[in-house]
Formats: structure tokens, sequence, C-alpha cells
């Protein structure tokens, strides 16, 4: 749990700090239902050290994505811990950010995985969705063919240039990208000192457009970068890899902000779950990849590669530091329009979760490292 270096926009170094989070490359998709509700940032969720306070309600819809990214939900699910905190959530798998707010908007989802790039420029549009946690830091990259690295033993983004890239609008991929272009000096649009980027709806459209010659790299989150590599393409890069990048919230736990306020014991018990599902994948790296292995239907060894390779980390903190320090990289990159982000910021059920957990189990060494964390970057 480390300090985030955020990146270098325009002519100056962004900073930030660490934990976060983007969940199955299967197709199906359950159903879902819910009401909506959440709570303002300014407002503390009364507590007490016992997950036997009254839910507002015990039916919940959570939306993800298709990335290991998502993990936290997954082995929630498998192991237990949402039934424990008396809740019947059901997972459903979206293949955008942007059907993700839609859920939330209508009811259908009562929580949402999405991504921190579209997080913030949702909120930025007049969109009332509030952040409360985390599920991924970094994780995200580039892979190119082959053959335009062959005779190569090394190379970094400049290697895109003249060259078609798929990419996701609206994506923590896509502003990583421009941010390290515009670090390098090099231009975006047509021509051999450019980089072209064509836009897809989702990564996976965007993965498998690699496959027509007329694209020669693709942006790729877990575990589609693992995935490539065992396919013969080439990594151009890991964020985890660009100092400009490192340790910068990927996928954030994003609710109606309504709904938080409605059913604050709900989301309350759903927090305790992830954060029992983190002190199991720290314990149990086996069980782990076998939960993950129920949702994305890839070989277990490029699962643990994404989950343990120290390219992305799964953690529920809502690392708030490092999110505002990436709202402001992107409202200098142009990406989004600067707002008051403490509006629809909510840590204290994450707060209070920990300390809930804490509580019962004072001695625990992961929920300590956990508190230790929030109480320097919250």
């Amino acid at each position: 749990m480390k300090k985030r270096i955020i990146a270098a926009l325009i002519a100056a170094s962004l900073t930030a700090t660490a934990f976060a989070g983007c969940a199955a490359v299967n197709d199906s998709t359950s159903s879902a239902n819910t009401s909506s509700g959440s709570a303002s940032v300014t407002e503390t969720v009364e507590t007490s050290s016992e997950p036997t306070n009254a839910l507002e309600k015990t039916t919940f819809n959570l939306g993800h994505l298709n990335s290991t990214a998502h993990l936290l939900a997954f082995v929630a699910k498998e192991e237990g811990y949402f039934e424990e905190e008396g809740l019947d959530v059901t997972l459903t798998l979206f293949s955008s950010a942007a059907e993700l707010s839609t859920g939330l908007e209508t009811g259908k989802l009562d929580a949402a995985f999405i991504g921190s790039v579209p997080s913030i420029t949702f909120q930025s549009t007049g969109h009332d969705l509030t952040i409360f946690g985390g599920a991924m830091t970094n994780g995200h990259g580039y892979v190119i063919k082959p053959e335009f690295v062959e005779g190569l033993t090394d190379w970094d983004v400049s290697i895109l240039k003249g060259r078609n890239v798929a990419s996701v609008k609206n994506s923590v991929q896509d502003a990583e990208l421009q941010i390290l272009l515009k670090d390098k000096g090099i231009e975006i649009g047509e021509g051999e000192d450019k980089v072209n980027i064509v836009y897809f709806d989702s990564q996976k459209d965007a993965f498998n457009a690699i496959q027509n010659d007329s694209i020669d790299a693709v942006s790729a989150y877990s575990p589609y970068t693992s995935l490539a590599e065992s396919q013969g393409y080439k990594v151009v890069y890991r964020c985890s890899e660009e100092p400009l990048l490192e340790n910068q919230p990927c996928c954030r736990q994003v609710a109606s902000t309504e709904a938080l306020k409605q059913y604050p014991n709900t989301y309350l018990a759903f927090e305790r779950a992830l954060i029992k599902a983190y002190k199991f994948t720290q314990e149990n790296k086996e069980g782990t990849v076998k939960d993950v292995k129920q949702y994305i239907d890839i070989e277990e060894d490029l699962i643990n590669t994404e989950i343990y390779g120290g390219y992305g980390t799964s953690v529920p903190d809502p690392d708030k530091q490092g999110t505002e320090s990436l709202k402001d990289s992107l409202v200098e990159l142009g990406y989004a329009e600067d707002y008051d982000i403490d509006k629809l910021y909510n840590t204290d059920i994450y707060k209070n979760a920990l300390a809930s957990l804490i509580d019962e189990q004072p001695d625990d060494k992961v929920f300590a490292e956990l508190k230790t964390h929030f109480d320097e970057f919250e």
C-alpha cells in the first residue's frame, strides 16, 4: 500500500495515491433489480460494531465489467460474505461504463464497479452518482502485433507512432495513453509521426479489433493483457511499470447518491463483505483464483498473473486523494470539466465498515493495514 504517483500532464508531473480498480470474460448476464438512494460525503453514517444493524433492503444488484479487477465481488459472492452480511446479491455483467451508469440511474442496479475516468466524467457532466469505495489500482496497458517490434529488445509508447490503435473513449486506458503521448510530445492523429486512435464502445470490441488488418495495437485492462500475450501479441507498456501512471485508481464503487442516503445499513453491509473478500485474497491465493475462474473463463495461470503478478491490485479503499488527483489531471488534459468532487465522494461507508470489522477482530493484520492506508490517504 504505497503512495501513488499519478501522471505528468501538459508540463507537470501529476501525483496521486494508491488503491483501486476494473470483471468476467464470459458473457453470461444475470438479471438485475433495484431501487435507488446514497449519502452525502459530509454525513457520517451511524453504525455499530455489530453486523446486525437492520438492513433497509436485502436484495442488492451489482453491475461489473469483464475484468479480473472486480474480483472482490466474485470472492464475496463465492465465499458467502454477502450472505453473511444478510444480502442477496445478484452480479450482472455489462459491457461498458455507460451501461453501468444508466443501470444506476434507472434503479436497475444498486452499485456498480465503474472505471475512475468515466466515473469522474459522468460526475462532471451532472450525473448524480457518488463514489464510495474502490475496486482496483492499475491493471491497464497496450499490446501490439509482434511484427512491429520484431528485432527490437526494448521499446516504449513511441512504437505506436504511425499506427492505428484501438481503444475505448472515456476510459482509464485512453486517458493513460494520452498522458504518455503528451509526455513524449507525440500528437494524436493520422501520419507517420502521430498515433491514430480508433475508438470502440467496449474493451471487448477493441480487443477483438486487433484481429483486423487495419488495427495495429489495442488497449487492454485485466485480463486482456495477459490473454493477448498468450496469443502472441507484445506488450507496449503496463501502467504499473510507467512512473507517470503507477498506482493510480482504476475502478471505483459507484452508486446513486440518493440510494446511499436511503439505505446506509445496506451499503455498510455490502462494504463489509468486500473488505472480507479482500482479506481472503491476501490469505488464500489459490481459492481466489478459483473464485475468479467462475466469472472469467480463461486459464487459471493467466488469472493468477493478473491478480498476483504485480500489475494491479484490487482493494476496496475509496482512495479519495488519488481520485481527486486523477480528476485534476483529467481537467487539465481536457478530458473532463472541473467540478467539486467532494459533493460526490463518500468515505464514511468504508470507514465505518472497516471500523466495525476491526472491533470484531482487533488483532487482524490485514484490517490494520487497510486502516493505516485509509487514515493517511482519505
